[in-house]
């Protein structure tokens, strides 16, 4: 029998920025913030222009006004596509966005088997004016991903005014709901548009459905008028801002309580909320007291728990989380936890414990793309087949786009997570100055080095010179203290006197040689 989860969800807002928790038995599982002036820009539609064309990659860039030229694959703006190839995009539809990882991957597939005969430059021309929605979040040196299957979520609805389709939400899976659901919205859809009900549609009747397309249809009909007279590149429609698409797309009937602390966004929500789903207005909560809301509720501490490498079990044991640009590794690790009885209960024990805290760490980080999970080898299948289950009843409640392999021989867990915007380390932290993002630096000896073959190549400079060399203070004491040797071995090699001056504007692996 499943567990009951008891959902909660906690708004911290300011006038700079807004942060959303959504804590499930009072254990926050998934995390989003949004800078007042860096707002998140999937789901915003943009006028556009094609700046290249590109029929080798059967894709086209776009300038839609960002730093980088948006990405445009040929799938996505193909409009005469017949049932199959649709399907590809589409699919059953998970939530508000594209399943854009499995399109590419399908399309790829039916152009080597030569069943897309269209190329990219038949469809759009360098300086062409397009309609554009982003469908993914520039991430890391990459531009954003867009369509031109516009798509336009609403509460219960996503309508899609430019393709053919009816579709169900995957998470609604009682068959004679989906049916009953499927034939009802059929007769709503207007002609050649297309209409998905979300996961939130489930269980409401005709009137819910009517009311939710009619405001979607004038939504589409305001942006086309815009579009008409806007010069490309230029914003036509954003997507609510952070507070009012967690009504839409979190705040559902079994959500117990949603509490925010600001009083001017809890009256916005209120009104909100009253307009779109009124049985809910009282579960909406203003947080008065004086300490911080998310200080109260231990919000603070699991998002700096959140971007550390390492994250440590109850039972001892541990995970370590690596992310690259092409995927995620998390490795388990006994650590402090030696058990009671014997060797395989312990490792079963802790990849146990390791599943289910993984599955929250992907989560609260946000994390996607391939993600590889390198759990303590176990011997007995039993073992074996029981962390997988619990992996995989632990992702059901994760919202986003799931892949997943049956545990290796070697241990090993392949899956992919779709991912539409960056990473919360990606989001709150930065590449380290010194490592870039490596993780490494050179170590002071490692650099000591450099400074010896440096006046070696100096040497006809700087033979009976006074030499002063400029490094960073940690270098200086390393080379003043423990490896002092090395700056006697150099004065008499050269036969000069050495300075060392310590900078602490250097950065650790910088140095200057000045000769007098």
């Amino acid at each position: 029998m499943a567990s009951i989860i008891v959902k909660n969800i906690l708004i911290n807002s300011t006038n700079h920025e807004t942060r959303v928790c959504l804590l499930e038995n009072d254990i926050p599982v998934e995390f989003f913030v949004e800078g007042h002036e860096t707002k998140r820009c999937v789901g915003t539609v943009c006028k556009g222009r094609v700046t290249k064309v590109l029929p080798g990659m059967q894709s086209a860039f776009v300038d839609i006004g960002m730093e980088r030229d948006a990405f445009l694959y040929v799938m996505d703006v193909m409009e005469n596509l017949d049932d199959f190839e649709k399907s590809i995009i589409f699919g059953e539809y998970e939530e508000t966005e594209l399943e854009l990882e499995k399109a590419d991957r399908d399309v790829e597939r039916m152009f080597e088997k030569n069943q897309v005969q269209v190329s990219i430059s038949d469809l759009l021309r360098e300086g062409q004016e397009i309609l554009v929605q982003v469908a993914k979040e520039p991430i890391g040196g990459k531009g954003a991903r867009v369509t031109t299957h516009i798509t336009l979520p609403g509460r219960y609805l996503v309508f899609m005014p430019t393709v053919h389709h009816v579709g169900v939400s995957k998470r609604i899976d009682d068959e004679p709901e989906r049916s009953r659901l499927r034939d009802l919205v059929a007769d709503l859809r207007p002609n050649g548009a297309g209409i998905i009900v979300r996961t939130a549609g489930e269980g409401h009747e005709y009137n819910d459905f009517v009311t939710d397309l009619d405001a979607l249809v004038k939504l589409w009909e305001n942006i086309r008028k815009i579009a008409e007279k806007a010069k490309s590149p230029s914003i036509i429609h954003r997507d609510l801002d952070l507070v009012f698409k967690t009504v839409r797309d979190l705040f559902t009937d079994d959500v117990e309580r949603l509490e925010i602390d600001s009083e001017i966004e809890y009256q916005r929500l209120v009104e909100y909320v009253d307009a779109i789903q009124p049985h809910l207005t009282q579960r909406v909560k203003l947080y008065l007291k004086d300490v911080p809301i998310y200080e109260e509720y231990g919000i603070e501490d699991e998002i700096e728990r959140a971007l550390n490498r390492k994250v440590w079990l109850k039972s001892g044991g541990y995970i370590v989380i690596d992310q690259t640009e092409a995927l995620v590794s998390i490795d388990v690790n006994t650590g402090k936890y030696v058990g009671k009885r014997n060797l395989e209960e312990t490792i079963t024990r802790t990849n146990l414990e390791a599943a289910r805290e993984i599955v929250r760490q992907i989560r609260l980080r946000d994390l996607g793309g391939i993600i590889i999970i390198d759990f303590i080898d176990m011997q007995e299948q039993e073992n074996k087949d029981m962390v997988l289950a619990t992996l995989e009843e632990e992702l059901r409640r994760d919202r986003s786009k799931i892949n997943i392999l049956p545990l290796s021989e070697l241990g090993l867990i392949q899956m992919t997570r779709k991912r539409l915007k960056p990473s919360l380390g990606r989001t709150l932290m930065r590449p380290c100055p010194y490592c870039q993002g490596s993780g490494l630096i050179k170590s002071k000896m490692t650099i000591i080095h450099e400074i010896q073959r440096e006046l070696h190549k100096m040497s006809a400079d700087i033979y009976e010179q006074e030499i002063l060399i400029r490094v960073n203070p940690d270098i200086a004491d390393f080379l003043r203290i423990e490896e002092n040797y090395i700056l006697s071995e150099m004065e008499s090699t050269y036969k000069t006197s050495i300075s060392i001056k310590a900078d602490e504007n250097l950065h650790h692996e910088q140095f200057d040689i000045m000769i007098f």
